[in-house]
């Protein structure tokens, strides 16, 4: 939670703070504290509220996180390209602007939702709500959420979401595990990804970034894999086949699936 630079505050949950919202601020000025955490209770209670709309639809919604550049995009249309005559796919984008990665994924033939965030770097709950109002769940099998590239803000916001995916490129470095722990201990899935290019960036060892993500007593699966060779993502394939299967079972027996949520993350939420 960003009390420092303030991106708790976003289009979608600035209304609370306004005049007459729900947290408005007084003329004090001194419960600055108090309103943050409220808005990350309401950011909970909304993103409580997506996931029983992705429940009672049979959507799987898989939050994608990583820094720009990472490969988000070119992961999401080879996977479309794969498996989009099994399932029917959906992307909500988030950037801070345009259009681009939307018009990426249009171009596959799949419906593609937007969400420009102005100056905030990350989603929330209350954004990713007013996407779903233009989208028919009942028409989707997975829903993607492609997160605002960061390493740090996505990965304290519930979105709704029901697995978190890290993706962690060869160009980046081995080390951002031990970097950026609080993105990589909040994974369900790390991707390595353009492990095309291992071959000239010979001072990015996988083996080593699976051990510094071990280090975070994080025990997610680490695939590596590389959107421009489809033989490298068979077993990403697989992995959301078990995964949209085990949503059905628990969307069955009236449960659902939640996310990992880092230590710290689940301090903020009260979930500690």
């Amino acid at each position: 939670m960003c009390d420092t630079c303030g991106c708790n505050v976003t289009h979608g949950n600035q209304h609370l703070i306004a005049a007459g919202g729900k947290l408005q601020k007084t003329g004090q000025g001194n419960e600055a504290v108090s309103v943050l955490k409220s808005l990350l209770s309401e950011n909970d209670h909304a993103a409580a509220h997506n996931r029983q709309h992705f429940d009672s639809h049979g959507v799987l919604a898989l939050n994608l996180m990583s820094s720009p550049g990472s490969g988000k995009t070119a992961l999401l249309e080879a996977t479309i390209d794969a498996l989009g005559n099994r399932y029917r796919i959906a992307v909500v984008e988030g950037d801070l602007e345009t259009e681009n990665d939307a018009e990426r994924i249009r171009r596959r033939g799949v419906q593609a939702v937007q969400i420009t965030t102005g100056t905030a770097c990350h989603l929330d709950a209350h954004m990713v709500h007013t996407a779903l109002h233009q989208l028919n769940l009942d028409d989707i099998d997975i829903l993607f959420i492609e997160n605002v590239g960061n390493l740090v803000c996505p990965a304290s916001f519930d979105l709704g979401q029901h697995r978190n995916i890290t993706l962690l490129s060869v160009t980046e470095g081995d080390d951002k595990p031990s970097k950026y722990p609080v993105m990589f201990r909040a994974a369900d899935l790390v991707a390595l990804t353009k492990v095309d290019l291992l071959p000239v960036l010979d001072d990015f060892d996988p083996d080593r970034a699976s051990g510094n993500l071990r280090a975070l007593a994080n025990a997610a699966p680490v695939l590596e894999m590389s959107a421009r060779q489809p033989e490298t993502l068979r077993a990403w394939l697989q992995w959301l086949d078990d995964e949209v299967q085990h949503h059905h079972t628990h969307c069955e027996n009236g449960e659902t699936l939640r996310p990992r949520i880092q230590p710290d993350g689940a301090h903020l939420h009260g979930l500690a």
